[in-house]
């Protein structure tokens, strides 16, 4: 039997990050990551390297306001409390990263491939006159936004549908084909705010999703054409792309827990 002192617990951290300063979640050798900083975090708590495995993969810019991330670290240390292993990682991370909760899970459990759904949020701000406290927090439009428009074009989308007229060029995905379960395009104040939960995502699909949604707010495209463009599958006859400083992962779903559920537990 190991000694007790290197046996290891998996668990899974609830992870909020300003994506401004970062180059994306996924490490890299020449540019800063989330992930490389929360590795560094894990390195100094453990006293040795540890690995970390996310939900899914953000874009240099994008935020999050929960992404859940597993990793195995030692078990004494873990059981002694986790409310304190939480902040020992917080006291070692930049202001601009926070773990938000903890729990522990099966040695088996994977942040990626246990993932049954993902939920993103893209933030509008739409007034004629950009703001000063949002500016990496929102795309500016100022041009006023159709809303219910917009919801009637995003109904096209809820179901089982092949999203190549969403896909990005670089995509490295083996099919289109993912199933939206929610949409819904909602105001409040000078904010659009676009929510969407998938079982997956195609490269900057949520980003091409707006980009194309906003057309239809500006009455570029009717509701009924972006049908059509979704069942063109062809990603040439779509609108820009959105921004990423704009976009938000908010949630990842799994069997008996979802990230959110996490935030403030220990």
């Amino acid at each position: 039997m190991a000694d007790v002192g290197v046996e290891k617990q998996r668990i899974a951290m609830a992870i909020e990050f300003d994506g401004s300063a970062f180059h994306g979640w996924q490490q890299q050798d020449n540019a800063s990551s989330v992930q490389a900083e929360l590795q560094s975090a894990l390195l100094a708590v453990e006293g040795e390297a540890v690995a970390t495995v996310a939900a899914g993969r953000t874009d240099s810019g994008v935020h999050a306001e929960v992404i859940l991330v597993h990793a195995d670290v030692l078990s004494a240390r873990w059981q002694r409390s986790h409310l304190a292993y939480l902040h020992g990682l917080n006291s070692r991370l930049p202001e601009s990263i926070r773990v938000v909760g903890v729990r522990g899970v099966a040695s088996d459990f994977h942040a990626r491939f246990d993932c049954r759904g993902r939920a993103y949020r893209y933030q509008i701000w739409n007034r004629n006159t950009p703001s000063a406290l949002h500016r990496w927090r929102h795309w500016w439009m100022p041009r006023t936004l159709n809303i219910e428009v917009m919801q009637q074009a995003a109904v096209h989308c809820i179901g089982r549908h092949d999203f190549s007229s969403l896909r990005a060029s670089g995509c490295q995905a083996a099919h289109a084909i993912r199933r939206i379960s929610e949409l819904e395009v909602s105001r409040s104040g000078y904010t659009v705010s676009i929510e969407v939960t998938a079982d997956g995502f195609l490269y900057h699909m949520v980003r091409n999703l707006v980009g194309n949604l906003v057309e239809v707010g500006l009455g570029k495209q009717t509701p009924e054409q972006f049908r059509q463009l979704l069942a063109l599958q062809d990603r040439r006859r779509g609108a820009a792309t959105a921004p990423a400083h704009g976009l938000y992962f908010i949630d990842a779903l799994y069997d008996d827990f979802s990230a959110s559920e996490l935030i403030g537990c220990s």
